[in-house]
This record gives C-alpha cells, structure tokens and sequence, in this order.
C-alpha cells in the first residue's frame, strides 16, 4: 500500500493563478453591469429585456451579474461532435486538445505553382481531403474565402465542398441567418433528421460580436437561429490590443470575456441548455505596421488567458494555434506555427484552429498545415507524459542486462519500442542518406507529400442520394442569388 501518492499524466500549465481569474472575473462583471454592450438586433433586445437586463439610449444594454451567473450554470458543460456518419470524434470538455486549420483567409498558396492567388472552391475542396488524410487533424475547415462565386455564396460554397471531402467534424460560418438555414439543412440532409443533427452533430456555426463590446443584427440573428435550433455554435470575440481593446492584456481579455458573457446570455435566453463554445481571441495591433501580430507572444499570453476564463466557467472552448506572420511557408512560418500550436496546446484550448495560417491570416497555405500536423503527432506523444508502473521502471530487466550490457534484443525492448513518436516529414537520417534521398528540405517534402495526397488520396463519399439533396439546397441558394442581383 502506498500513502498519499499521486502521478502527473501530462505535463501542467497554468497562466494565471486563482485570484487573477477570479479578479477578471469580477471586472467583466463590472463592465457588464455599469458598461454594458450595444445590441442591435431586436429579438436580443427583447430577449434581454424580459431577462431582467436594462436598457436604454435604444440598444445600450447593461446585465445584471444574476443574468451572467445564471446563463454560465445553464450552459453545457460538454459537447461532443461527431464524424459525418455519426461517430464520435471530439469531446469538448475540460482541457482535451483538437487541432485544425484556419477559416477565411483571403488568398491561397497554389501548391503547384507556389503563387499567391485567390481562392476557389476546389482549394477548399482540397484543403477537406488533405485534412481527411492527415492522421492528427481532427476537425476541419475551408482555410479560404471561396472567390469563384455568386456574391454572397462563399459561406455555402464552402460547407458543401468540405461536407463532400471529409468524414471528420466541421466548423463552418454564414454571412446571415439564410446562409446558417442552408447550412443546417445540408446538415440535415446527411444525418438524416433535425433531431438525429441535434443528437449527433457533426458541425459548429461560428459567429462574432463586433469589438468593442457590440454585437451586430447578422451576428445575431445566425447566433439565435442556431441556439434555436439547439446546435453547436461558438461566438468569436476578436478585440485588437490599443485597437479596440485596451494596450493592456488584462484590459483586453476583460473587454474580450465580455463580449463572450454577454453573447452566451442571448444564447441561453434563447434556449436554456443550447450548446456554446466559448472563443476569446484578443490579439495586439503591432502600431509599428498597423497589422495585427497573430504569433506574438501577447497574443498567446491573452488567448490562453481567456482559455483559462473559460475553463473556471466550465465552458467547451475555441482558439488559434499553428499560425504565422510570415508571407509564406518558411523558416519563419514553421518556428511561429510550432510555436503558437504549443502555447495553445499547453493552454487546454478544445478546438485549436489556425492550422496553415500565414501571412497574419491573409493567406492559407497547405505545406504548412501539413508540416503542423506533423508537429502536432509529436506534440500529443509529448503531452501522453511518463508512465510510471512497475512494468516502465524495468527493474527485472535492468538487472537481467545488468553494467554493460545492451537491451537490443530484449523482449521489454520489443514490446515497447514502438510506443516512441516517428516523424513522417522531418529527417532523421544521416547526411549520406539525406543526400540520396536528393537533399530535400522539410518545405520541399512537404510539398510532395500536398501534392501527392491531392493526386491519389480519395475521401470516402456521402451516398448519391444525400448528394443530390445537398446540390439541391445550393442550386436553389444560386438561383435566389441570382435573381437579387438581376433585381438590383
């Protein structure tokens, strides 16, 4: 029998202690109180107002602590999501970590001609089946703003070319509540029901209020359709640091944490129990170029800060890692990706997006989400720790080797030698071997490996029928759009 024993199963971090939590804590509740927030969205407003929240000057909501403290306690602690047909993929809770690329960028690094352009819907068709093939991306997202369009369809564009190439969860976003309406009905469509969706779903709406302390009507009204319809959504607060947040890091992840309280009120006024990620991104203005500093340190000082927020709320969260400043995928872009991919790892954030972000999130690029996942296999074999049993500490076999010997050939060597990480992209070999194998560079292999998986690698399909549903929803979004431009 052993007393008062205990063991670590991973590596520990922690930013802030206790009394700092609890100290943004209540000056978010200060805030909110005395503050308040911008509305301007009518059914929020009336939401708040039968809520107990006050409001005046038309949309200047001040909420009551009560109000927070109740929506915090009502609020899902958990949320699983599952694969498209219908495992379970993804448990948001506590600090279990998933990893997957970015959203939005507004340019694409070709992988075959190495040119900055814009993107198209088969880049994000490939960036889907590249993540369905890379075996530590868990969950997936378009990583660019679809161009070649009808105005205001890149929002559904997007969803169907990744809902067609990858089995593994999805997070997706909408311009409005038209755009979250097709999306849930495609979603609709592969599961089957509504409430086979609710019970098992398979994608996450992203939305975000508008910093400082504001949330917008199209913001609000796909946040509100969704919790509605008691599906997953997270709400993105994004503040500048000396922007639209105080210089200061505290100062901006009260003003951040904010924006996410107030967001999670609606959420849960609107249905009690909806499922919420929570999703503090407050990043500095670098005032030297006036572009926002994505891989500082302050950046993720002030985004593991506020998964730290969360994470005394009990709520699943939302952030970024695996991002980069530089222009393109260089020496630069792998040291910040490693970088930013650790922080928020170590910072227990449930979903990490970012992955294949360079150029301060301008530009998505597949080499280096790629070499992220890469970094990441090597990242969750650190986090599995040191196992300490009588069979890891191998004293039998110590002795049985005993001074100078060698455990080569042993059996305890063969049972657990494999238990190591191995690189796939990274060398490890010697300098002749190296030179063999052409002396190659890491961006160079993984820029084969893109290409190769694009060529071969073929995703499993949805069936035909669930497929023509699916064209069906979009033909009908085109044609709608169509005919509000040919009346504009």
């Amino acid at each position: 029998m052993r007393s008062n024993h205990s063991s670590f199963d991973t590596p520990h971090f922690r930013l802030l202690s206790d009394s700092q939590v609890e100290d943004l804590h209540l000056a978010t509740l200060e805030v909110l109180k005395r503050t308040g927030v911008r509305v301007f969205e009518e059914e929020a407003l009336d939401l708040l107002r039968r809520g107990g929240a006050d409001i005046s000057d038309g949309n200047l909501v001040r909420i009551p602590s009560h109000l927070v403290e109740r929506a915090i306690r009502t609020a899902p602690k958990s949320i699983t999501l599952y694969t498209r047909d219908g495992k379970p993929a993804i448990s948001a809770q506590g600090t279990n970590v998933y990893y997957g690329p970015s959203v939005s960028s507004a340019y694409f690094l070709d992988p075959y001609s190495q040119e900055r352009r814009q993107p198209t819907k088969e880049d994000v068709a490939n960036v889907a089946k590249l993540c369905d093939a890379l075996p530590n991306i868990d969950f997936v997202m378009g990583m660019v703003v679809v161009a070649d369009c009808p105005l205001g369809l890149a929002d559904r564009e997007e969803f169907e070319a990744m809902v067609l190439n990858t089995n593994k969860p999805l997070v997706g976003w909408a311009y409005d509540a038209e755009g979250a309406k097709d999306i849930v009905e495609m979603g609709v469509a592969v599961r089957g029901s509504l409430e086979d969706l609710q019970r098992k779903p398979f994608f996450v709406m992203l939305a975000d209020p508008t910093s400082p302390l504001s949330h917008s009507q199209a913001a609000l009204q796909k946040f509100l359709y969704m919790a509605d319809k008691n599906l997953p959504s997270l709400y993105l607060s994004n503040p500048m640091q000396a922007a639209s947040s105080p210089a200061t890091m505290a100062g901006s992840i009260v003003v951040s944490n904010a924006e996410m309280l107030s967001g999670l009120v609606l959420c849960q006024l609107k249905r009690e129990g909806a499922p919420f990620f929570y999703s503090g991104l407050p990043l500095p203005l670098d005032l030297k170029t006036t572009v926002i500093a994505q891989a500082s340190p302050e950046g993720r000082l002030t985004i593991g800060g506020c998964a730290e927020m969360a994470q005394y709320y009990h709520l699943p969260t939302f952030g970024v890692g695996g991002i980069s400043d530089s222009k393109f995928f260089d020496e630069q872009a792998a040291l910040e990706g490693a970088f930013t991919s650790i922080m928020a790892g170590l910072s227990g954030i449930n979903l990490v997006h970012g992955l294949g972000f360079v150029e301060s999130a301008l530009t998505g690029s597949l080499e280096m989400l790629a070499v992220q996942d890469e970094m990441i296999g090597m990242f969750k074999r650190m986090m599995g720790g040191i196992e300490v049993n009588e069979e890891t500490l191998a004293l039998d076999v110590i002795d049985q080797v005993g001074p100078g010997g060698q455990y080569l050939d042993t059996d305890h060597t063969l049972k657990h030698y494999k238990e190591n990480w191995y690189p796939r992209l990274m060398d490890r070999g010697n300098h002749s071997e190296w030179e063999e194998k052409g002396k190659k560079s890491l961006s160079r292999r993984a820029n084969e490996l893109v290409r190769q998986t694009l060529e071969t690698y073929q995703p499993d399909e949805l069936p035909s029928a669930v497929r023509q549903r699916i064209r069906g929803i979009m033909k009908r979004a085109e044609e709608k759009a169509g005919a509000q431009g040919a009346g504009q």
